[in-house]
C-alpha cells in the first residue's frame, strides 16, 4: 500500500499547524511506510528522527537516505539534505498520528482490545485471544512475550513498540484478515506516546501496585499514565472492564462509569484450583452463569480469567468463552509448570515485584498439599529498578518460602552483589537463605538440593532469553535451564 506525499503534507498542515516544512520542489511522490529506526528503512519510506536516551535519530539520517528514505520527520532543520523535511519540536508526539494515516487507520478495521495494569496483562491477553479464536475470529497479539500479525509470530523486543511499528503491525493484521487485536499497553508506552494514533474498543485495567516508580516517581503518576488508555486512547463509544477489588480500578469505574464494567471476587460463584487446573463458575449481571474449566492454576489466574471473560463477553458466544478458556495454551514464564523426577516440580514466573512474588508464592503454598514438602524460592532484582522493592522482596519470600536463594536478575549497570544484599536485609524469621550471584549456578544448586515432593519457584525473568549485565546480553532462560537439568538427570 502507499499514499501520496501531498496527502501527508495536507494532513500535517491541518492537524499540526506549528510544523515547519522544508521542500526544494513541489514534486509529488508515493510514501510506502514510516520508520524511526534507520536499520528498518526501505525505499519510499519516511524516516522519523527520534532523540532517545542513548541515541539521536538525527545522527542516522544519511544512513536512512542511502537506504531509500524519501522524506524526514525531524526536530531541527538538517543542512545538505535534498529530501523534504517536516519539522516538529517533538517528533515522537506526531509519529503515531502520521503513521496511522500512512497505514490507512487500521484501528478502525479491527476490534481493538488493550490491557493495562501492573500484573496479569500477558495472561489476560492470551486468554482473550484464545476466546476470540474459539469464536472464529483471527486475532493478532502484541505484548511482552510475542508479536503476531495473525500469521507470522516472533519474540517481542518490548511490551509496547514505537508507534510507527504498532501501526505497521496493525496494518499487517488487517491484511492478514484478522478481526481483532489484543495488546498489552505498558505505562511507559502510554506515557511516552508509543500508542499515539491507536484507539481501543475494549480497554481493560487489571490492577495497580508499586512498580516502575524509578520512572513514574509515585503511584499517582503511575496511575495517571495507565489512565491514558481510557482517557486518550479509547474510542468514543468504548466498553471496557476494570478490577473493582483494586483501589485504582474503583477510581476508573467511578470516572468512566458509563463505559466500564467492574469485575471482582463478588463475580466468582464457585472456584476450585489445584495442581492440575481450575474449575470456576462466574456470575455476571444480565448474563447466565458460566461454568468454566481452565488448565491455568492459582487464584490470580482465576482473576485473569474473570477479567478476560468480563471484557469480551458481549462480543462472543458463551460457548466460545467456554472453549477458549479450556484451551488456553501454557503461557511462557507465567506460573509455567515443569515436572521433575521424584514428584518434584518447578514453577517459572515473571513475578518481579513484591506483590507479584507474594501472589505466586501464596499460590504455590496453597497448591502444596503436603506440609513436609519445601518451597524453595530463587530470585533477584533488576538493576536500575525501584530499590525499595529489594528488602520487600526478601520479606515476602521469607513469609511464604521455606528456603531462599538470592541470585542476579538483569543487573544492568549495578553491582549484583549489592542488590542481593539489599534483598537479604529484608529476610525475616531466620528462613534459610543463600546468595549465589551466578543465576545458572543458583538454579542448578536449587535443583540439586531438592528433596522428593519439593517445589522450586524461580521468579523475576519469566520467558526472557538473556541476562543483561552492563551492555552484554548473556543467553539464559530459566525454563530451558530447568528442562536441560531434568533431561540430564
Amino acid at each position: 500500500m502507499s499514499i501520496n506525499f501531498k496527502e501527508v503534507l495536507n494532513f500535517v498542515r491541518d492537524k499540526f499547524p506549528d510544523a515547519e516544512i522544508r521542500m526544494k520542489s513541489q514534486d509529488n511522490f508515493l510514501i510506502s511506510e514510516i520508520f524511526s529506526d534507520s536499520r528498518d528503512v526501505i525505499p519510499g519510506s519516511i524516516f522519523c528522527c527520534i532523540k532517545g536516551e542513548k541515541s539521536d535519530g538525527h545522527n542516522f539520517i544519511n544512513t536512512a537516505i542511502k537506504k531509500g528514505a524519501v522524506a524526514l520527520l525531524c526536530e531541527r532543520e538538517i543542512n545538505n539534505v535534498n529530501i523534504p523535511q517536516i519539522i516538529f519540536k517533538n517528533a515522537r508526539e506526531v509519529l503515531g498520528e502520521i503513521s496511522a494515516l500512512i497505514y490507512d487507520y487500521p484501528c478502525e478495521k479491527l476490534l481493538m482490545i488493550g490491557v493495562t495494569g501492573t500484573n496479569g496483562k500477558t495472561t489476560t491477553t492470551y486468554i482473550i485471544r484464545s476466546i476470540l479464536e474459539s469464536a472464529g475470529i483471527r486475532t493478532g497479539i502484541l505484548g511482552t512475550i510475542i508479536e503476531s500479525d495473525g500469521i507470522n509470530e516472533r519474540e517481542a523486543d518490548r511490551t509496547t513498540p514505537e508507534s510507527c511499528i504498532v501501526q505497521k503491525y496493525l496494518n499487517s493484521m488487517v491484511q492478514n484478515k484478522c478481526g481483532a487485536c489484543v495488546m498489552e499497553t505498558s505505562s511507559h508506552g502510554l506515557f511516552l506516546g508509543r500508542l499515539d494514533g491507536t484507539k481501543y474498543d475494549i480497554p481493560i485495567f487489571t490492577n495497580l501496585y508499586p512498580e516502575h516508580l524509578d520512572f513514574h516517581v509515585d503511584m499517582q503518576n503511575y496511575f495517571e499514565a495507565k489512565k491514558l488508555l481510557f482517557s486518550k486512547h479509547s474510542k468514543s463509544n468504548f466498553k471496557g472492564a476494570a478490577n473493582s477489588d483494586n483501589e485504582f480500578g474503583k477510581k476508573l469505574l467511578i470516572e468512566f462509569r458509563n463505559n466500564l464494567r467492574g469485575f471482582g471476587h463478588e463475580n466468582i460463584k464457585f472456584c476450585r484450583t489445584d495442581i492440575h487446573g481450575t474449575d470456576l463458575i462466574i456470575t455476571m449481571k444480565d448474563h447466565d452463569d458460566l461454568i468454566l474449566k481452565s488448565p491455568l492454576v492459582g487464584d490470580f489466574n482465576v482473576m485473569n480469567t474473570l477479567c478476560a471473560v468480563t471484557a469480551i463477553r458481549d462480543h462472543v458466544s458463551d460457548q466460545a468463552i467456554i472453549n477458549g478458556v479450556a484451551n488456553v495454551p501454557q503461557i511462557p514464564g507465567r506460573l509455567e509448570r515443569i515436572n521433575l523426577p521424584d514428584n518434584k516440580c518447578c514453577f517459572v514466573d515473571f513475578a518481579h515485584t513484591p506483590s507479584a512474588l507474594e501472589t505466586v508464592l501464596k499460590t504455590v503454598r496453597n497448591l502444596n498439599k503436603s506440609k513436609s514438602n519445601k518451597i524453595i524460592s530463587v530470585f533477584g532484582h533488576g538493576g536500575g529498578r525501584y530499590e525499595l522493592n529489594r528488602p520487600e522482596l526478601g520479606r515476602v519470600a521469607s513469609e511464604f518460602a521455606d528456603e531462599i536463594i538470592i541470585t542476579s536478575d538483569n543487573a544492568r549497570d549495578e553491582d549484583p552483589l549489592k542488590i542481593a544484599q539489599a534483598i537479604k536485609s529484608g529476610i525475616k524469621n531466620n528462613v534459610p537463605n543463600k546468595i549465589i550471584i551466578d543465576r545458572p549456578e543458583a538454579v542448578n544448586f536449587a535443583l540439586n538440593n531438592m528433596s522428593a515432593g519439593d517445589i522450586l519457584v524461580i521468579t523475576g525473568k519469566g520467558p526472557e532469553k538473556f541476562i543483561t549485565i552492563k551492555d552484554k546480553k548473556i543467553p539464559f532462560n530459566d525454563s530451558e535451564a530447568v528442562k536441560s537439568w531434568a533431561e540430564k538427570i
